[in-house]
């Protein structure tokens, strides 16, 4: 089954290239954005990586930390990175594990914990269903899931409008509307009662039904 909203993100001890790491001992109190790959050295996996490295002075500024996976050991990491930056003119910085054993991507339901094999053996078509986006809390649970074909580059400034509305979100006690961008209005969540939003938004809410009630975005 795939890993749910809110479950905890399962913990490992894996090689990166920056090292072993404990998952959750290297997230610490930060966000964290693991996103994967089935195989070194494809196309649309370098374009994202090259993508990724651009954009980690925004995923910085909102505390995410950025990881990636790939079934293929290190070594194989640190000669694709060559490659990124050579291609996409930017160099990923961020650690990249090596599953070579498959084991972190069972353990995320990325591939059935019953494959057999390792990364030698397989090819990118094999493991196509290790294309996931998992956003991690602080808290270690899971916010988010996405999971992309290998023929569809992912879209981080999404990924990055998502954050934003997670975050905030989890902060205030509020929801984001279809297409919502920072600085737009929201919805005051279900869960407040209307006796606990007047103290709340003192200058009231817009009410197109009674169940929707907007506000403007918490500072």
């Amino acid at each position: 089954m795939t890993l749910q909203i809110n479950a905890v993100a399962p913990d490992f001890e894996a090689e990166t290239t920056a090292g072993r790491i404990k998952f959750h001992d290297w997230i610490g109190d930060s966000w964290a954005l693991l996103f994967s790959h089935p195989k070194d050295f494809t196309p649309v996996c370098t374009t994202e990586l090259g993508a990724l490295a651009k954009l980690q002075p925004e995923f910085d500024k909102r505390g995410v930390k950025l990881i990636g996976l790939s079934v293929d050991p290190v070594h194989k990491h640190a000669l694709w990175v060559e490659d990124i930056n050579e291609t996409q003119g930017a160099r990923p910085t961020f650690p990249m594990i090596g599953d070579t054993d498959l084991k972190v991507s069972k353990l995320y339901n990325m591939l059935p914990a019953d494959v057999a094999g390792n990364a030698d053996s397989r090819t990118a078509a094999d493991n196509a269903t290790v294309r996931n986006v998992f956003i991690i809390g602080p808290d270690k649970k899971i916010k988010l899931v996405l999971v992309y074909p290998m023929t569809t580059g992912r879209n981080f400034q999404e990924i990055l409008r998502v954050i934003d509305s997670l975050q905030m979100t989890a902060k205030h006690r509020v929801a984001t509307p279809a297409d919502w961008q920072q600085g737009q209005d929201v919805i005051i969540a279900g869960s407040v009662t209307n006796d606990e939003a007047k103290t709340i938004y003192p200058n009231g809410w817009k009410e197109p039904k009674p169940y929707i009630r907007i506000v403007p975005q918490p500072k």
